[in-house]
């Protein structure tokens, strides 16, 4: 398999890291949550303690990928501490759901706050509903729902597979570009809301009356956590092209805990700033919360500007991920002959052209397939198995490789990454359960984690027979 050149500078892989993870779900999540918890102050700890996990998680990998600065990420982590057959196995969901799944579902919201100046034509509720495929023991998904939407999505993933399919350094110049101007609009944003005398404290600490208690209010404070998981998820896209970062023992670690650090700090001053213009009912029931919090800041015109950011925001995360994710699929190559063809470096322009085309057409067929929230809550599910996996790998390679020196080593081992370990089984185990419960009350179509183990048991078969054909 070919290898590519080390092009990728420092304030680049901050970018990947910033441009990666705050995407849409900070303009997507925060009104879900709210409506789950019915307090602004439950709703802000989220952000904050999810961030922390998140960083935990981050930091870990951050050994590894010191270690091993090859392009692919985790794949390349998991051959060194399973095997053969697991990263593969981790190669196979990577592709199938959660990066796939990542790309579509940010560039989904892309075209949803485009539909806030234009209203994209769509099917009748009545084909809309009549054209279904139903998965026994998951549910049932609509194709032809808000196709409209679905179309303009699908435009956005195939012009940045271009780009990058073109271009290693225009893709990752336009990364630095998009991030510094989505980061210029979101500090504008923040200090505008505060400073336009059109909030009141009293929203922050003031909560709804249909708040949870008890058991209920743990169960949806764990749904909550994944909400904010997904907004955090992107973080690993600089492990992902880490055989192409200058000088990687010293900038993957950097990158990952000032790029994550950024993205709490704004994150929370920005559910702060929504706390603070608007009661916490008013926040759970709006469809465009950044535009709606704007508008009540600044007026209609607000609105729109914050409607724009929101796109803005999204085209570089899009950009981001479509960058990265694809390298995972072309690291696969190495060992398995039905993704041999995507292993090839394109001749003229030095990318992973033909993993990039692969990772399209399947992203293609999740945005026709699902929603919004059904690519993002299937694809946290799968993915956040393999963060675990990831920093439980980390003390088999300690034990394995104990003589090898390390070029950085987590901060708080084995704290850190036990914890991490602990709260990822527990999270995962939460939310299959209120998965099942919320299928079974008709709350959602579709078991969203089972669908995503679904699709990532394929993968188990596929190796098997990919090794007799080997």
């Amino acid at each position: 398999m070919s290898e590519f050149k080390r092009t990728i500078s420092p304030a680049t892989t901050i970018a990947i890291i910033v441009g990666g993870v705050i995407g849409s779900g900070i303009f997507m999540k925060p009104a879900l949550i709210a409506s789950q918890l019915g307090s602004p102050l439950l709703l802000l700890s989220v952000w904050v303690v999810a961030g922390c996990i998140t960083l935990f998680g981050a930091l870990s990998n951050a050994e590894v990928a010191t270690l091993f600065p090859e392009t692919g990420g985790q794949y390349v982590f998991f051959k060194k501490m399973y095997g053969d057959a697991f990263a593969f196995f981790y190669g196979w969901a990577s592709f199938a759901v959660f990066n796939t799944a990542g790309n579509a579902s940010i560039a989904y919201v892309f075209s949803q706050y485009a539909n806030y100046f234009i209203l994209f034509p769509r099917f009748s509720l009545i084909i809309e509903q009549s054209f279904l495929i139903n998965i026994p023991f998951v549910g049932t998904i609509f194709p032809l729902q808000n196709f409209g939407v679905k179309l303009l999505t699908i435009l956005i993933i195939l012009l940045f597979t271009l780009i990058n399919y073109k271009s290693v350094k225009n893709g990752s110049a336009l990364q630095i570009f998009l991030t510094a101007l989505k980061v210029i609009a979101l500090v504008l944003l923040i200090g505008g809301i505060f400073f336009s005398g059109n909030g009141s404290i009293n929203n922050v600490i003031t909560s709804s009356v249909t708040m949870p208690q008890g058991w209920s209010l743990f169960a949806v404070y764990m749904a909550a956590l994944g909400g904010a998981f997904w907004a955090y998820d992107g973080w690993n896209n600089i492990t992902f092209v880490a055989g192409e970062v200058i000088e990687p023992q010293k900038n993957i670690p950097r990158s990952l805990f000032l790029g994550l650090f950024f993205c709490i700090i704004i994150y929370s001053l920005i559910n702060l700033a929504y706390c603070y213009l608007l009661p916490i009912t008013s926040l759970a029931s709006s469809q465009f919360v950044a535009s709606d919090v704007a508008t009540a800041a600044w007026g209609i015109i607000g609105g729109s500007i914050i409607a724009l950011l929101v796109m803005l925001s999204t085209l570089g995360t899009t950009n981001a991920n479509v960058l990265a994710t694809a390298r995972v699929t072309y690291a696969m190559s190495d060992e398995n002959k039905w993704f041999k063809w995507a292993g090839k470096v394109h001749p003229k322009y030095q990318t992973p052209g033909n993993a990039l085309i692969l990772n399209s057409v399947w992203s293609i067929v999740l945005i026709i397939s699902g929603s919004f929230d059904m690519l993002t809550d299937m694809l946290i599910f799968v993915s956040w198995f393999f963060y675990g996996m990831s920093a439980l790998g980390l003390f088999i390679l300690r034990k394995k490789m104990k003589e090898v020196e390390r070029p950085y080593k987590v901060w708080g081992y084995p704290f850190v990454p036990l914890f991490f370990i602990v709260f990822v089984f527990f999270f995962l185990s939460t939310t299959l359960f209120n998965d099942i419960i919320n299928y079974q009350n008709g709350i959602t179509p579709i078991i969203n984690s089972l669908l995503g183990i679904l699709i990532t048991s394929v993968g188990i078969p596929i190796y098997y027979l990919s090794r007799k054909r080997n």
